[in-house]
């Protein structure tokens, strides 16, 4: 039997960009983040991310590294550039030596709690 748990919730106004290439990965953020309260767009690229935070900025953005085409690397520098007022997260399977300067950290595998975290900590009351 399935425990049924209940998750914290936040704001639903708060709105998170998921960019990540793994479709698995980026529907256990989209799930973990929905179950959370959150506005969730998930996106397989960097390409579609701009586009997406273009038309609405996020709260915060998790963004994977190892991404087709512009890389996490070059999408945190301009969505730092674009949006200053986005939290940025960086998530990814590197050594977090690697990561580029963020909010926040989640590096894979992760769990719902350091999901949970990471959202406490980067979204505002």
């Amino acid at each position: 039997m399935e425990r049924m748990a209940t998750e914290p919730q936040l704001a639903t106004s708060r709105r998170v960009l998921v960019v990540e290439d793994s479709e698995d990965q980026r529907n256990l953020l989209r799930t973990y983040l929905e179950k959370a309260g959150c506005t969730v767009v998930a996106v397989p690229n960097a390409e579609d991310a701009i586009a997406s935070y273009l038309l609405e900025t996020p709260h915060v953005a998790i963004i994977d590294l190892l991404l087709p085409g512009i890389n996490g690397w070059e999408l945190v520098r301009k969505l730092r550039q674009d949006r200053p007022e986005c939290a940025i997260v960086v998530s990814s399977v590197l050594d977090i030596a690697d990561y580029p300067t963020a909010e926040a950290f989640l590096p894979k595998p992760f769990t719902r709690a350091q999901i949970l975290q990471v959202l406490k900590d980067c979204v505002p009351e």
